[in-house]
């Protein structure tokens, strides 16, 4: 890819953090292997091979005092370490044509008056359950907006030319699927979720991955970019040997 041919994709834009149907078209068309590398700076560690380990903390009665505060919402459940080896269940609904994973326990626990979801329990369960309504809403024109708006941490570098360059979701032919998950990474105060999805567009079918760095602020899960240019370190991915099976 050339300086200038990579200056013209509207991945290297800020916008590209939520306009996941885009992402996952571009993808079918098999041209995003070529934006990640050009995008990268360092080359990423590789993630671990070793299976998750089951989850290793009780749930707590009472909010501890780790940074980022009690929940929002009030959803109970803490646990501030472990991992998962088995799918948490959930009620799949739609937005769109996408399912979307919900449940009283884990969450998405309340909706705002701009019809986005929040409020996730602070727990492994509850940051893939984060991650995975974040892929969804994220490419919904309807809530894009407002969502990013909420889930993009206050950290984040550089966060309010970020939102004032983000662009709505875009409707698109393709159709996308939740097909498992990761969990790389998870202390309580910030979870690394590696979700792997299925896009079907344009008579050709494929799945590839987002990485969702979260940390828990203001109650709940919000994104934390690691590289603000390439938010999700979208990669194509051959199957989904190696992910916890999940989906409606």
């Amino acid at each position: 890819m050339t300086t200038e041919d990579n200056e013209q994709s509207p991945f290297t834009k800020p916008g590209f953090i939520i306009a996941a149907v885009v992402v996952f078209l571009i993808v079918v068309l098999g041209v995003v292997i070529g934006f990640v590398n050009a995008n990268r700076n360092d080359p990423e560690p590789a993630p671990s091979s070793s299976s998750p380990t089951s989850t290793s903390a009780a749930p707590t009665t009472e909010p501890s005092a780790v940074a980022g505060g009690a929940s929002v919402c009030g959803l109970g459940g803490e646990v501030l370490s472990g991992s998962l080896t088995t799918a948490p269940e959930a009620k799949w609904e739609y937005m769109g044509t996408t399912a979307y994973p919900t449940s009283a326990k884990f969450g998405p626990a309340e909706k705002s008056e701009k019809n986005y979801r929040y409020c996730f329990q602070h727990s492994p369960e509850g940051a893939v359950f984060a991650a995975a309504n974040a892929l969804v809403q994220g490419s919904s024109p309807e809530v894009s907006g407002p969502w990013i708006e909420y889930f993009l941490s206050a950290k984040t570098p550089n966060r309010s030319d970020l939102l004032t360059e983000v662009s709505s979701g875009a409707s698109s032919e393709t159709r996308m699927s939740i097909s498992g998950f990761k969990i790389l990474e998870y202390d309580g105060k910030n979870a690394r979720i590696d979700l792997a999805a299925k896009a079907v567009g344009s008579g050709n079918s494929v799945y590839a991955s987002a990485v969702y760095d979260l940390v828990w602020e203001d109650g709940d899960w919000k994104l934390l970019p690691q590289n603000p240019s390439n938010p999700l370190r979208i990669a194509q991915i051959p199957d989904v040997s190696g992910y916890v099976a999940w989906g409606e």
